[in-house]
């Protein structure tokens, strides 16, 4: 019995030591493992070398086409219309005659104005003879008085002022004579006619609701298109651009900037520019609508940033630089953008190094290791 007690003793006791020595074991073995295990490094991150750069892009906005010269012709007198020279359609000249109209008491005043200038000749011719007959018998010392004299040539003189005034009168009946003439008052094409034969016309609220023709300079056009504030910069004299029409979308047309506001729209906030656009053919017409594309070169280097490396918050817009393995937040402004590169503005120096890929949560000042710089 008590050797049976003793051999289960023996047996417990080295089960424990067995159990010791392989904890033990275990023990020593993870240590040594967790000695061997090697830190990774953080992935690389890439950043580019901050250089300044020409970015030359485009901007595309819908424009106007307009003749470059329009006028509404409106009857300067009162009268009816007599015989029209021209219709919608015709291509004229600068003074040709369009139309003529008929008023009988212009000519009446005409007439009028014609008998009273004959007149004042006669009485002025009258005076005239008179004062010089005067004056050669006042030569003989005691013949004519020189009161009588004076007289004579007052009276001369009031009767020349007479006929100046009958010969200006006449002059102005003659001037709105001619208004029963419309002329073109430049090359062009009639575009609108509102009147007929024995229509009664005037000016415009006295007879005429509408214009009597409408002439358009067609073979040379306006092109006018409004840029916002934040191109306008970019835009000079004489650039070429180039636009195309709905009528026809496959062939593409240039122009030339001629004329600039100088000026912003206080409602649009934008600058009006007038491109000049010719047109021989007088295949484009007034009133098209064009799809213009405006190039818009870099007149100065500017720093470019890939878009990505732009962090855009509710509070700012930043890049992050990379000063001593250490984040740096830059307040930028943006400028614009061409294939995914954007021209950044801000305390920026040529060669610093910005994070290409950039998101907020790279904190300012937290460490970052293992920049990789690439090219751009």
């Amino acid at each position: 019995m008590n050797k049976s007690i003793a051999l289960v003793r023996m047996s417990l006791a080295a089960l424990i030591l067995a159990a010791i020595s392989s904890s033990c074991g275990s023990s020593e073995t993870k240590a040594e493992s967790q000695k061997n295990e090697v830190t990774p490094e953080p992935p690389a991150r890439e950043a580019v070398a901050l250089k300044k750069e020409k970015l030359s892009t485009s901007f595309k906005t819908p424009g106007e086409l307009m003749a470059f010269q329009q006028v509404d012709l409106y009857a300067k007198e009162v009268s009816f219309v007599k015989k029209l020279y021209v219709d919608v359609g015709s291509q004229v000249k600068a003074g040709q005659l369009l139309a003529t109209m008929d008023a009988p008491e212009i000519s009446s005043r005409l007439a009028a104005a014609e008998s009273r200038i004959k007149s004042q000749e006669a009485i002025y011719q009258a005076s005239k003879s008179n004062h010089d007959r005067l004056f050669e018998t006042s030569k003989t010392p005691g013949t004519i008085s020189p009161n009588d004299l004076e007289q004579a040539a007052a009276r001369k003189n009031s009767d020349m002022a007479q006929l100046e005034a009958a010969r200006s009168a006449f002059n102005e009946v003659t001037i709105t004579r001619g208004y029963l003439e419309i002329r073109a008052p430049f090359s062009g094409i009639i575009t609108t006619r509102n009147i007929n034969p024995g229509a009664y016309v005037g000016p415009s609220g006295k007879g005429s609701e509408f214009p009597l023709f409408t002439v358009q300079q067609q073979d040379h056009l306006r092109l006018v298109v409004s840029v916002p504030e934040a191109f306008t910069g970019y835009l000079r004299n004489l650039d070429e651009i180039s636009f195309t029409v709905r009528a026809m979308p496959e062939q593409r047309f240039t122009a030339k900037i001629a004329r600039l506001a100088g000026a912003l729209d206080l409602k649009l906030r934008s600058e009006r520019v007038e491109m000049d656009v010719r047109n021989p053919n007088k295949k484009l017409l007034p009133g098209m609508i064009a799809e213009v594309n405006i190039p818009m070169p870099a007149r100065d280097s500017s720093f470019v940033v890939p878009k990505t490396a732009i962090v855009n918050t509710q509070e700012k817009v930043f890049v992050v630089r990379v000063t001593n393995n250490k984040a740096e937040w830059v307040t930028v402004t943006t400028g614009r953008e061409l294939d995914g590169r954007m021209e950044v503005f801000g305390n920026l120096k040529a060669g610093d190094q910005i994070l290409k890929i950039a998101n907020e949560e790279v904190r300012e000042g937290s460490e970052i290791k293992n920049v990789k710089t690439i090219a751009e």
